[in-house]
């Protein structure tokens, strides 16, 4: 048996056991050592201290535990509730009024966070009972919140194009101005469809009733800047120093970690036991990720050493495609793969597998991953798995999960346009990256 037949198995192999439960960076340490050792000898040992040690000294993924840790401590600050009372009030004669305020603030707190789970959960717990005592149409209520909280994988500073940046051997910094216009655009669509939902049919946002409506716009104003200023205050000075040269994405991330810490503290949120939590949950978090990128490091080498993805490379370039019809196949095969598995198995091991293929088609890295990003965003909102169902239930368990998932289907066809048109408009990628950097 060739080795690139060997490589074809051990994929095989990986696949069945990650869906039948296995924990996933103990599979590929042992499948990568098992298939390595019967493929080429004793080398194999060699290649994983090299892979490990590798991972232990990048100095990118120094930012996951500090935008981990800053996400963490702007959710205890609780500026998203007060932005979106805010939000909500300012528009309170409107229809529609809470869709919009929960796709502004979860456009913020994505920015502030970049945690899925925290921002569905957030945004669950402020909006979803306001929104059933306001008459809201449940499924296009459920489909907002989900849809919001997902920006979060996507807009910067997302952990995942942190990670995603070795492996495609693209800047993070890149990634980073790459992704803000693709984000405002799916933000923006978002909004759109469910303005012009409630313009067709008024009865599925009404305005708030008379007795909530503010008497004053003053105070609602100061709320807003208090609730808005902030967090946007640290993302920008974050974020801003990362795409404009000033600090590395370890540094920023350092940054802003330190002005989540300052503002927690301002607004008097921070306890010695909270404080104690939101370490502890840095530590899990990132020891899970980090722990996943050696172990997928290993694997995705042992796989290539076997010859595989250069195999898998000659054959679909011998099948004479065009190249965009090559793109769709390899979106499509994530897109399938989005439904069972998380978005770290996706990046770590599928896109290197997938990485000869689009080197040899020419096309531009960053944009690829910008691609994958929204492509994995989309999986957040595809039932019957999407884990943005599941943790909206878990806040709102009066909304029925058929209705949840009714209403993600109908914004996960929304990202699908939007993911079509950074496919076949790349620029609205590419356009920031080449004018911060010129390139």
């Amino acid at each position: 048996m060739t080795n690139e037949i060997l490589g074809l198995i051990l994929i095989g192999c990986m696949l069945f056991a990650i869906f039948i439960g296995f924990p996933i960076s103990f599979t590929l340490i042992f499948l990568g050592l098992v298939f390595g050792y019967l493929g080429f000898g004793e080398l194999v040992f060699y290649l994983m201290t090299y892979q490990f040690s590798g991972v232990m000294l990048e100095q990118t993924l120094a930012a996951v535990p500090l935008f981990i840790f800053m996400g963490i401590l702007m959710e205890k600050a609780g500026l998203m509730e007060r932005l979106f009372s805010a939000v909500q009030l300012m528009l309170s004669r409107t229809h529609g009024a809470l869709f919009i305020a929960v796709l502004f603030v979860s456009t913020i707190f994505a920015a502030a966070t970049g945690i899925v789970g925290a921002s569905v959960t957030i945004l669950g717990i402020m909006a979803a009972k306001t929104m059933n005592r306001s008459g809201y149409d449940v499924r296009l209520a459920a489909g907002t919140i989900t849809a919001g909280g997902t920006l979060g994988i996507l807009i910067p500073p997302s952990i995942m194009l942190v990670v995603m940046g070795p492996i495609l051997e693209v800047p993070v910094t890149d990634l980073f101005a790459a992704a803000i216009v693709p984000g405002i655009l799916l933000a923006s669509l978002y909004t759109g469809y469910a303005l012009l939902r409630c313009r067709l049919d008024p009865s599925l946002g009404p305005p708030l009733p008379e007795d909530q409506q503010p008497d004053s716009m003053r105070e609602v104003f100061r709320e807003f800047l208090l609730g808005l200023v902030p967090p946007a205050a640290l993302v920008f000075a974050a974020l801003g120093s990362i795409l404009f040269g000033l600090a590395t994405p370890t540094e920023g991330a350092g940054m802003g970690a330190f002005g989540a810490l300052l503002l927690t503290l301002a607004y008097r949120k921070l306890s010695w036991s909270g404080l104690s939590d939101a370490l502890i949950k840095t530590l899990e978090i990132t020891a899970l990720i980090m722990f996943l990128v050696a172990a997928s490091n290993f694997f995705g080498a042992v796989f290539s050493r076997l010859g595989t993805p250069m195999m898998l490379t000659e054959f679909l370039l011998g099948l004479d495609l065009a190249p965009i019809v090559i793109l769709l196949m390899i979106m499509a095969v994530i897109f399938l793969l989005g439904w069972p598995l998380e978005w770290v198995p996706i990046v770590l091991i599928i896109v290197p597998i997938l990485l000869p293929l689009v080197e040899q088609l020419g096309f531009n890295l960053t944009w690829f991953g910008i691609l994958v990003a929204i492509n994995l965003q989309t999986a957040w909102l595809s039932p019957p798995v999407a884990l943005s169902a599941y943790f909206l239930k878990g806040v709102v368990p009066e909304w029925d999960l058929k209705d949840i998932y009714a209403g993600m289907m109908q914004f996960m066809v929304i990202q699908m346009i939007g993911l079509l048109c950074v496919m076949f408009f790349p620029q609205i990628a590419l356009w920031l990256p080449e004018l911060i950097y010129g390139k």
